[in-house]
């Protein structure tokens, strides 16, 4: 099997994982009659339910956050690590541009940048990383043991490679997750979905959350 099959069937994989939540959608976070309050929001009628949760990591000054003291506004979570040469960069960029959008139009939405690589992402390489992208966007590490925690919650995939042990690569998964305080997930983004797309569905789960 060729690498770009291997990750190929990897992304299937998560997004059908992902997409599994649907039929549960109603029940878990509709109201009367299973009304989904973000129906109208929804690229695919993905669905909530079990995927996010509590985390708890570390911030770039070394201290210790939980998931409640991160996202306390409109959130958009993205798992990558600093050395990845080229997808996190974009993905961050267009995760930025689309937070940027937003603040234009009046809404205050955080971006967050989670790594899967505590090996060399300390605290002050990722509170640099997501400097660089965005003055608000929040840079965490943490240790193994909470980045697999983290990563298991939002059921994100990822896998050291093998080979040279400085500057080794990570597989990854590559979706951005919209968390809203209050309600937790409520979905998210795939590479190709540009940051005005973004801005566009973010707006509508910020409206629907606030009526």
């Amino acid at each position: 099997m060729t690498r770009s099959l291997f990750y190929a069937l990897i992304a299937i994989v998560i997004a059908g994982t992902i997409g599994a939540f649907v039929a549960t959608r109603g029940t878990v976070q509709g109201g009367a009659g299973g009304d989904d309050l973000f129906a109208q929001c929804r690229a695919g009628q993905v669905a909530g339910g079990d995927i996010g949760g509590p985390f708890t990591l570390i911030d770039k000054d070394g201290a210790t956050v939980t998931d409640a003291d991160v996202i306390t506004t409109p959130s958009i979570l993205y798992f990558g690590y600093t050395f990845c040469p080229d997808v996190c960069p974009f993905d961050n960029a267009r995760n930025a541009a689309a937070v940027d959008l937003l603040e234009e139009r009046g809404l205050l939405v955080t971006p967050v940048f989670i790594s899967i690589d505590p090996e060399r992402d300390t605290p002050a390489v990722v509170g640099r990383f997501a400097d660089n992208f965005h003055d608000r966007m929040i840079g965490l590490t943490g240790s193994p043991e909470q980045v697999a925690a983290a990563s298991r919650a939002y059921r994100t995939y990822y896998r050291k490679q093998e080979g040279d042990p400085e500057y080794y690569l990570v597989d990854h998964s590559t979706f951005s997750y919209l968390v809203l305080p209050g309600h937790g997930f409520v979905d998210f983004f795939r590479r190709e979905d540009t940051a005005e797309a973004m801005a566009d569905r973010v707006a509508c789960f910020v409206d629907a959350a606030a009526n």
